[in-house]
């Protein structure tokens, strides 16, 4: 590959205040040794905690591992801007857009993208319950990592989840139940990567089961390329683009997809702007399976990065 000078000066944000810094220095730390392994000789980790962060003299590119607030919502994005400093991923506005389910998931209706029924609840003056038949999903719209999800099936189960969803904002976000597999498409400059199967050893794919480690619990078998019939994964590669473009995603992401039982047909819940970055995240498998190593995938998202202009 070897694209881009071996001297480029790359400050890599890892960290963050949001929920997601334990995950975000797992994958900061494995992007920053694939780095350094690609011949990069001037990578410097940068622990970021807020907006008063400081980047090394000379930055030429913020390599942004920063899941979840903050470094996911368009804030980061937005600072960088600010500074005049390249970096990769998504835009302030994009990021923005998608990190709000409530209101991605508008972009996606006037797009014509399949996804689920939803209702939009404020909060702000104090619980509004859902309208929408059992069994149905409760979930805070500017999360990561499935953080205060809830798969809602009985009546008495729903004001605990409508509580605690809403200790995360004064938005919550009802989306109808969808009976499938839970499926994700890695993107990477405008182009679907395999189609992977999740699947949880119990339950959904919640915190516990995307990252056993932090809890030493649940866990996740992964299918790459999913075994699914060829013109159902390209449909899924469809919806899942499809919706990506709406967003105007620049870069890379993934898109989760359920993929309904009782007729193959896909629904987009989300686009992860700043997906997992280990060697074993979902990203990395999809541009495995597609034939791009993980440092090469690094480096990729790097070069994508600085060849695309920020509006």
């Amino acid at each position: 590959m070897n694209t881009l000078k071996r001297d480029l000066k790359i400050a890599l944000l890892l960290g963050g205040p949001g929920a997601e810094r334990e995950v975000s220095l797992v994958s900061g730390n494995s992007v920053y040794d694939a780095l350094c392994r690609a011949g990069f000789t001037d990578v410097t980790k940068v622990d970021v905690h807020g907006p008063d962060f400081r980047l090394p003299e000379g930055t030429e590119l913020a390599y942004n591992i920063i899941h979840g607030t903050f470094g996911e919502d368009g804030t980061l994005q937005a600072i960088l801007e600010k500074r005049g400093i390249p970096y990769t991923g998504a835009g302030s506005r994009s990021s923005a857009l998608c990190f709000d389910k409530s209101e991605s998931k508008k972009v996606f209706l006037e797009a014509g993208v399949p996804t689920p029924h939803a209702e939009i609840l404020d909060c702000s003056n104090g619980l509004v319950m859902p309208s929408l038949p059992l069994p149905f999903v409760i979930k805070p719209p500017c999360e990561g990592s499935s953080v205060g999800v809830h798969i809602v099936r009985r009546q008495e189960d729903i004001l605990p989840a409508m509580e605690e969803a809403a200790t995360h904002g004064t938005t919550v976000l009802v989306e109808e139940f969808i009976q499938g597999k839970e499926l994700t498409v890695g993107i990477l400059d405008g182009k679907a990567l395999p189609v992977i199967h999740i699947c949880p050893r119990s339950g959904f794919y919640d915190l516990n089961n995307k990252y056993p480690w932090m809890n030493m619990g649940g866990g996740t078998d992964y299918i790459c390329p999913a075994d699914l019939p060829e013109e159902t994964a390209a449909n899924v590669q469809k919806a899942a683009l499809k919706a990506y473009k709406a967003a105007g995603v620049e870069v890379y992401g993934r898109v989760d997809v359920l993929l309904r039982e009782e007729d193959d047909a896909p629904f987009v819940l989300e686009i992860n702007t700043i997906p997992g970055m280990t060697p074993s995240s979902l990203l990395p498998k999809a541009a495995a399976a597609s034939g791009w190593p993980y440092e090469d995938l690094c480096e990729k998202i790097a070069e994508l990065s600085l060849a695309t202009p920020r509006k």
